[in-house]
């Protein structure tokens, strides 16, 4: 009697579970990434068939990648080098074993092709906005991804390969960075014709390295410096945004394979736009120091030029950073025939509210509070 009961159990439950079963298939299975086994509702403890390697999955867009690709039920491999403690955080993001941390060395042939071996979806997110003795901007930001790339070839089994840009990537840009991320994208598709290339904007978020380094200069200081007069124009993009793009062009049908996609915010800013904003959220009375391109350069340069000659390692640039204030001397915008989010189907958030509601960490007395505010303090708080 018990056993016929546990076969009767069993044959449901493969009814349940069985991808033949419309009802219970997932709606968030994707299709750009050929014929793969899928089980589940779709959530995170579904199999959605993807099995993907996310290189530099633990810098600031790699946690909202690795979140929204364990959502949909997807296994994500997570190389890494350094301390072990640099991915724990990635493994709260999905059920047991569907974050996968694994050690690698990006200098090491093998080592790449150790965490690409079970993969059939490789995004490509490494890249580094300023120098160090070990890494210049060459191979951080172009040498490795044609490495990845060249990887992925000879695997054989990589359905999608997607490559993360950079916007205002060129070959004649006055950034060392985005000539690497250009020359980047032109070794990719040359290995890989049918890879993607996102082009994300200047990137906002909890993490960033834009409204974070600007809301603690101000705290320390009480103005913020408006490199060049604060009169570029850029767009900045919602980091949330970005990671949903690229989990869209995965779940397509194949129709982002081989395309470029600039994906920049609905708004265009000047840095002193968006500086107004900062000071808005943390509720701080505007104060700045316009600065010429000469001063902020030859401020930034020392550190550019030790940075090789030294044999310890220098602190890491904020504000004066020699490369970006190279790349301030130029507009960062969507090209009008670019394809955007409007092309995978995505609204992109705009900048004012939510986005930007992490920078109450920086304001006087507690998110509560604020130097402009004052009359917002309760009646009863010094009773």
């Amino acid at each position: 009697m018990e056993s016929q009961i546990t076969v009767k159990f069993l044959r449901l439950t493969f009814l349940v579970n069985g991808s033949d079963n419309r009802r219970y298939s997932s709606s968030l299975a994707t299709k750009g990434v050929g014929h793969l086994a899928r089980k589940g509702t779709g959530g995170r403890s579904s199999v959605s068939g993807i099995v993907a390697t996310v290189f530099g999955a633990t810098g600031f867009l790699g946690r909202y990648l690795v979140q929204q690709l364990a959502k949909m039920g997807s296994q994500v491999l997570v190389p890494f080098r350094g301390s072990e403690d640099n991915p724990r955080h990635l493994k709260l993001m999905g059920d047991l074993g569907q974050v996968v941390p694994m050690k690698f060395d990006p200098r090491d042939e093998d080592s790449i092709k150790a965490v690409m071996a079970k993969a059939n979806v490789v995004i490509n997110l490494i890249g580094r906005e300023y120098e160090t003795r070990n890494f210049s901007f060459e191979e951080v930001n172009h040498h490795m991804a044609e490495k990845l790339a060249l990887v992925a070839k000879e695997h054989g089994g990589i359905m999608r390969f997607i490559q993360v840009s950079c916007l205002g990537a060129s070959v004649s840009s006055p950034s060392r960075m985005q000539r690497a991320k250009a020359a980047a994208e032109e070794a990719v598709l040359s290995a890989l014709p049918e890879a993607t290339v996102m082009r994300p904007a200047t990137m906002i978020g909890t993490e960033d390295r834009i409204l974070n380094p600007w809301a603690m200069f101000v705290k320390k200081y009480g103005f913020l410096p408006l490199i060049g007069g604060g009169t570029n124009k850029f767009q900045p993009v919602y980091v949330v945004d970005v990671a949903a793009a690229i989990v869209a062009a995965l779940k397509d049908d194949g129709s982002s394979m081989g395309k470029t996609y600039e994906l920049g915010g609905p708004d265009v800013f000047t840095p002193h736009d968006l500086a107004e904003i900062m000071f808005d959220m943390i509720r701080e009375w505007p104060r700045y120091v316009k600065l010429p391109f000469p001063i902020a350069k030859a401020m930034a340069g020392p550190r550019d030029f030790m940075v090789n000659k030294v044999p310890f390692p220098l602190p890491s640039p904020q504000i004066f950073n020699l490369d970006q204030i190279n790349a301030l001397t130029t507009d960062t915008l969507v090209s009008d025939k670019a394809l955007t989010f409007q092309d995978l189907d995505l609204v992109p958030h705009k900048l004012k509210g939510y986005p930007v509601e992490f920078l109450i960490q920086y304001r006087k007395g507690g998110p509560n509070f604020g130097s402009t505010v004052s009359e917002k303090i309760p009646t009863d708080f010094y009773n």
